[in-house]
Formats: C-alpha cells, sequence, structure tokens
C-alpha cells in the first residue's frame, strides 16, 4: 500500500492505515483478509454533520469493525485519506493481498473514473459503503460512479453500514 501505517490516533498522515491488533482475531487461520478504505473528511466523523453521520468517530466505527472481523476470524486493515490517487494506489496494491475491500470512497463515489477503474482494473470484490443514505439526499448525491465496479453497495444504517457490508462481502467470498 502507498499508505504509511501509523496510529488511528496519528492526524499526520494523509493516509492513515492500521492493521488489526494482535490478540483482536481468533487463533484460527483467517480464511480472509480484507481493506477498508474510507476516503475524504471521514477523519472528521464524530463532528462533522452529526445529524446525517452520527457522533462515531472514525477510530470508533474501526474498533466495532475489528471486533466484528475478529469473530468472523476476518483479518482486517483499515485505512482513510483525502486523495483520491492514494485510493487508487491502495486498490492496485490490494491485489494478491487482500480477499476483498469494503469502500466508503465519499465524494469521490460521485465523481471518480479514476478509483472505477482502478476496482475493474483489479476485480479484488469490493463492496461500496456509505453511513448516509446518498439517494435519499442531494440530487448530485444520487448517482455512484464506482457502484458498477462493485459486488455490492450498503447504505444508509450509519455506522451498522460497514458491519453489513462486512458481513455481505465475508458471504460473497465464501460462496
Amino acid at each position: 500500500m502507498a499508505s504509511k501505517k501509523v496510529s488511528p490516533r496519528s492526524p499526520k498522515s494523509p493516509a492513515k492505515a492500521v492493521k488489526a491488533k494482535k490478540g483482536a482475531s481468533s487463533k484460527k487461520a483467517s480464511p480472509f483478509r480484507v481493506l477498508t478504505i474510507s476516503g475524504p473528511n471521514l477523519q472528521l466523523l464524530g463532528t462533522r454533520e452529526p445529524e446525517i453521520y452520527g457522533t462515531t468517530t472514525l477510530a470508533e466505527l474501526h474498533e466495532e469493525l475489528f471486533e466484528y472481523a475478529a469473530l468472523q476470524s476476518v483479518e482486517l486493515d483499515v485505512m482513510q485519506t483525502n486523495h483520491e490517487g492514494i485510493i487508487c494506489d491502495a486498490i492496485a496494491d490490494a491485489v494478491g493481498k487482500y480477499d476483498g475491500i469494503l469502500l466508503n470512497a465519499a465524494a469521490y463515489t460521485h465523481t471518480s473514473l479514476a478509483i472505477f477503474d482502478a476496482l475493474k482494473a483489479t476485480r479484488v470484490p469490493c463492496v461500496e459503503v456509505h453511513l448516509s443514505n446518498p439517494a435519499a439526499r442531494e440530487a448530485y448525491r444520487k448517482e455512484s460512479m464506482i457502484a458498477p465496479a462493485c459486488v455490492g453497495v450498503v447504505s444508509g444504517f450509519g455506522k451498522d453500514s460497514y458491519i453489513l457490508a462486512l458481513a455481505g462481502l465475508i458471504r460473497r467470498l465464501a460462496q
């Protein structure tokens, strides 16, 4: 991955990535490795428009996702970046390292042919995930440029969207 691995609390890196904590996963071998990518402005969760996105921080959301992944014996890495090219690099670097991707491309969902092309080129199964329901929001948020390159989309369930997306991805990978 092009991003530097740092603590989820470190505000200095434009791309924040953390590996699942040792001891957080079960002792049996993980059947799947999943990368979760959170896009622009998601580092502001908890304070950014709480009426839309809730009050859970990204670190808290990731902690819940790690707990669920551990229960499923899934190895999970997470990252956050505000930069489109870093998202594309992470998708490209996922080939051979990860079995699947959870992607909240945030605003890039509606504008990025580059992310769409990266997903299509790598063919790593990806679930698009959103805290809010873009279809119920402003007109410019109703169309996803990346959804056609994904195996599924989960949105509108707040922080639970990530758990539901991971559950769906695990089922898809197990087929």
